[in-house]
């Protein structure tokens, strides 16, 4: 068998005659000629090009990406707009939950370090058991000398009796434990768990447990100071008056008045006659407030300064310890006339009390700067303690 010459030529010759072919081919075939896709891939990515088109496309796209992103989100919070306003959400409420929001945001730094502190730290004892109920827990923030007893301050958080929580009061028990303070911050039952009476039951109960047991962990039973901060403040305030009445009439007691050296009251309302309406104005509705508080008949009753009038209660206003009301200038929430007159009610019936106004400061202000740098609180803790110190000096030298 002879093989032709063209059969016969070498490799590198069929390869140029195959090139030179495929170039007729394009040229004959011209736009009717499909390119395949390894071709197609070439001139996509731009080695086949230096104008710098396929670069154009790719911000091109990215820029459409965006803008299709840009009008989704828009579409998504219209409509959302719309049926919180279907639901009866006004523009009001909206900015004023946007303005949370951001704040929130703000804070949130701050918070995540509280946070760490709050669960990882060796000082701080979380949810011990005060009571027969779930909510009846208590965090307790220990120094981190442990010489001698210590000064114990109890805290009654706030929350609008709805939202109080423990852990509301972790900076000021952080705060307070390293300038050599015991703190125990109270849970108690929130509404609906509970109403008005439930919670001062519950205060009254975890004031007790740390009265009678607080040597255990280093506090000095007889230096114990009780301190609430807005609805907190009321129902501590409810609990120490219910206990000087129940001593003042002979009544069988699980702790005594006498134990607890001063009250500090936060942002505190104690006349609930006249809050009624300004919570209302501010969203907590009369007839959420009257469920709450056990319904108008029961105002008297859970009223501190309303109860002062009464003479029987007067009797007991001689056990109470110097009270002592923080109230900010610009508190909205609940209004600074609040303190000004359950301070003068309490004047009124002989207690030792008074009341330092913070200018400017609103509801959240003054419980984050208390928190931060508590300075008046721990003041007075440590004089009183010095005060004691110096005249049993001066006992034992007579």
């Amino acid at each position: 068998m002879q093989l032709s010459p063209e059969r016969c030529r070498p490799m590198s010759e069929n390869r140029e005659a195959w090139s030179a072919n495929s170039e007729e081919m394009e040229l004959l075939h011209g736009s009717n000629r499909l390119s395949s896709p390894e071709h197609v891939r070439r001139r996509v990515s731009g080695n086949s090009s230096e104008d710098g088109s396929p670069r154009i496309c790719r911000q091109q796209s990215f820029g459409r990406d965006i803008g299709h992103a840009a009008a989704e989100t828009y579409l998504i919070t219209r409509l959302s707009f719309n049926l919180l306003g279907y639901l009866g959400v006004g523009y009001r409420w909206i900015t004023r939950l946007l303005a949370l929001a951001c704040y929130a945001m703000l804070l949130m730094p701050g918070f995540l370090q509280v946070a760490y502190l709050y669960f990882f730290s060796s000082q701080v004892r979380r949810s011990i058991v005060y009571g027969g109920h779930p909510r009846n827990r208590l965090d307790l923030y220990i120094p981190p000398t442990s010489d001698g007893l210590k000064p114990v301050v109890v805290f009654v958080t706030g929350g609008a009796w709805i939202i109080g929580y423990k852990a509301w009061g972790s900076l000021l028990g952080l705060q307070l434990a390293e300038r050599d303070i015991i703190v125990a911050c109270l849970d108690y039952r929130n509404f609906p768990q509970g109403t008005i009476s439930d919670m001062v039951s519950d205060a009254a109960q975890g004031i007790s447990f740390v009265c009678n047991n607080i040597s255990a962990f280093g506090g000095d039973p007889n230096r114990i100071y009780l301190m609430g901060q807005s609805a907190g403040a009321h129902i501590s305030s409810c609990a120490l008056f219910e206990q000087a009445i129940k001593e003042s009439r002979g009544e069988s007691i699980s702790w005594s008045v006498s134990q607890i050296k001063a009250y500090f009251g936060l942002s505190g309302g104690y006349n609930l006659f006249n809050l009624v309406e300004h919570f209302h104005n501010r969203g907590l509705y009369r007839s959420i407030f009257l469920s709450i508080m056990e319904g108008e008949e029961s105002f008297k009753q859970f009223s501190p300064e309303v109860r002062l009038k009464d003479l029987n209660v007067r009797k007991a206003a001689a056990l109470l310890p110097h009270i002592i009301l923080f109230h900010g200038s610009a508190d909205y929430s609940i209004p600074p006339e609040a303190s000004k007159t359950f301070t003068d009610a309490l004047q009124a019936a002989e207690v030792k009390a008074e009341l330092v106004m913070y200018k400017g400061k609103t509801h959240t202000d003054l419980f984050l700067q208390v928190s931060k740098q508590p300075l008046k609180i721990i003041f007075y803790i440590h004089s009183s303690m010095l005060s004691k110190h110096i005249t049993n000096c001066i006992a034992r030298i007579l």
